[in-house]
C-alpha cells in the first residue's frame, strides 16, 4: 500500500499481516479523495483539519489525510495486529505530532472528551451492524459542526437503514465496497 497524494505520495505504508483486517483499497481511497477535494456538497480543505479516523485498522486513511495537510488525526483502533502496524506507520513517518491513538473500541468514543471534527471516518468490520448507534453517539457527542463531513466505507451487499441524523449526500460503488457520505444534522 502506498500513500496517493500530497507531502508522502508514494511513500509505503505498512499493510496487515493477516486476514482480520481489511484495507481500504488505494483505488477507492483516491476516489474518496477525489471527492471530498472536488465535490461542492462533500468537500472538505484537509489544510489544518481535525480528523477522526474510527476503526483506522493501520491508518491508510488517516495517514492520506496527514499527508494532505491535515493538522490532527485522532484514530481509535482495538485490534492489536492493527494497533501495531498503526504505530509503527506512525513512528516510520515520523507523525506523531499530528494523531493521537486510542487503543479502544470506536463505539467506547463517548468515554473520551473530543473536540469537533471536519471530517470523520467510519470503517467498521462489514459483519459490524451497529453503525446507527455510533452515529447517535456521534450526534450525541456534538464532535461535528454543519460543515463537518461523515463517510462511512461498508460491503455494497449490507442493506442498512441509515439513521435519520444522517442525511446522505452521495453514495458510490467499488467493487465489494459501498462509500456513503453524509452530514449529522
Amino acid at each position: 500500500m502506498r500513500i496517493i497524494g500530497g507531502n508522502f505520495k508514494g511513500k509505503k505504508i505498512l499493510k496487515p499481516v493477516d486476514k482480520s483486517t481489511r484495507p481500504l483499497k488505494d483505488m477507492v481511497r483516491e476516489s474518496i479523495f477525489n471527492i471530498i477535494d472536488h465535490s461542492k456538497n462533500e468537500f472538505v480543505n484537509l489544510e489544518g483539519a481535525r480528523i477522526l479516523d474510527l476503526f483506522s485498522g493501520t491508518g491508510s486513511f488517516g495517514i492520506e489525510c496527514i499527508s494532505r495537510g491535515a493538522k490532527k488525526v485522532i484514530f481509535f483502533e482495538n485490534y492489536l495486529n492493527s494497533i501495531k502496524i498503526l504505530k509503527r506507520n506512525i513512528d516510520i513517518l515520523e507523525l506523531k505530532k499530528y494523531s493521537k491513538i486510542f487503543e479502544k473500541d470506536a463505539y467506547d468514543i463517548s468515554q473520551i472528551k473530543l473536540n469537533t471534527f471536519d471530517l470523520i471516518f467510519l470503517d467498521p468490520p462489514f459483519k459490524d451492524n451497529k453503525i446507527n448507534k455510533l452515529i447517535e453517539i456521534i450526534k450525541r457527542m456534538k464532535i461535528t459542526t454543519k460543515a463537518s463531513l461523515i463517510i462511512i466505507h461498508r460491503s455494497k451487499k449490507n442493506k442498512e437503514n441509515i439513521s435519520k441524523n444522517l442525511i446522505i449526500t452521495k453514495e458510490k460503488k467499488y467493487g465489494l465496497s459501498k462509500i456513503i457520505f453524509g452530514k449529522i444534522f
